[in-house]
């Protein structure tokens, strides 16, 4: 227990403690602490507790009685029920029109097509801008499992994740969710994941199941000082199997769309906190990095390489900031980590 509190209070203080970016040119800025809660509920991860929300809230929601009339609240879920989408449906169809289709195989196809298709819910979640290094955003969008445990450390989270593959990972959040998440296709510009998750909680009498695809597009932006603005949004498509999900959708889609709004903003602003700590408290983030649960020892190394690739980028741009010449390598980093997909 006091290991624990231990490690709580470090990556805290490493996050929470932003004093100026590497070589003093900026103000000081401290990270806000709310970007750990929402509305008082601690955050638990990215797309996996986008995707666990989705699932839970669809069980137990029913039960809460909430107002139809959230379904029709501007920024809702987009739904589909016997007389079809109540939002226009043009947006769906353009984020799949554009979806790199043809350089995947068949069954990835079918797979996102199967989803995306005809969704029971469709949102596309608010577009979020964040100071980050580009190659800690790939790297932290492609190992949801590092947020997890960084989550873990600080005691704010109980979901639990296993690597199944290189690009597969299973998690369950103790209370009766359990979802598979695959990601299919990536590049710089564009992450699809496809995922199959299930909830058996003690809130229903059988399982709820379904099925999503999660569009993840971004941009990136270097200013006239070097830094880096990277611009993302998410496409949810969720489908929910059973006889009741459309009803589950008219009732649910405003809470659903709202908790999903909220766990990506927040995410978002965690990992643009995990970018500045590694570029100003180099040695400290390593360390975290090195205690990290649920992270298999190759996946902490290629952490511990991006801080690392980070503190000499951050180095190296305030030395040219400041009009000093790039000579001397900063001791604390290394070559960037290679990309796993392009």
């Amino acid at each position: 227990m006091s290991d624990r509190k231990s490690n709580s209070g470090l990556v805290r203080s490493i996050l929470l403690v932003s004093g100026s970016v590497v070589g003093g040119d900026q103000p000081e800025k401290k990270v806000n602490e709310s970007a750990l809660h929402v509305k008082g509920t601690l955050v638990a991860g990215g797309l996996v507790q986008t995707f666990f929300r989705g699932f839970c809230l669809c069980a137990v929601g029913v039960l809460m009685q909430a107002s139809p009339a959230q379904a029709t609240e501007r920024g809702g879920f987009l739904f589909r029920s016997e007389k079809g989408y109540r939002s226009p449906s043009s947006q769906r169809k353009e984020v799949i029109a554009t979806l790199p289709l043809k350089r995947l195989t068949p069954e990835a196809q079918q797979r996102i097509l199967s989803v995306a298709g005809s969704p029971t819910l469709y949102r596309r979640l608010p577009t979020q801008a964040i100071d980050c290094d580009p190659e800690m955003f790939t790297f932290l969008s492609r190992n949801a499992e590092v947020l997890v445990g960084l989550w873990e450390l600080m005691g704010i989270t109980s979901v639990q994740t296993r690597r199944t593959g290189p690009y597969q990972f299973e998690a369950l959040d103790g209370t009766g969710t359990t979802c598979s998440i695959d990601l299919v296709y990536g590049d710089p510009n564009v992450h699809i994941f496809v995922a199959d998750g299930s909830y058996d909680g003690k809130m229903v009498t059988k399982p709820v199941r379904g099925r999503g695809v999660f569009v993840l597009r971004s941009s990136y932006a270097t200013s006239s000082s070097g830094r880096t603005t990277v611009t993302g949004t998410i496409d949810c498509f969720v489908k929910i199997e059973g006889l009741g999900a459309d009803l589950i959708a008219r009732t649910l889609s405003g809470l659903i769309g709202r908790s999903a709004d909220n766990n990506f903003t927040e995410t978002a602003k965690f990992m643009a906190q995990i970018s500045q700590a590694s570029e100003m408290n180099t040695p400290a983030m390593i360390d975290v990095a090195y205690r990290l649960p649920q992270v298999s020892d190759s996946t902490r190394q290629q952490f511990v390489d991006v801080i690392r690739a980070v503190s000499k980028r951050g180095w190296e741009r305030s030395r040219q900031t400041r009009g000093l010449p790039v000579v001397v390598k900063n001791p604390t980093a290394i070559g960037p980590a290679k990309s796993t997909l392009q």
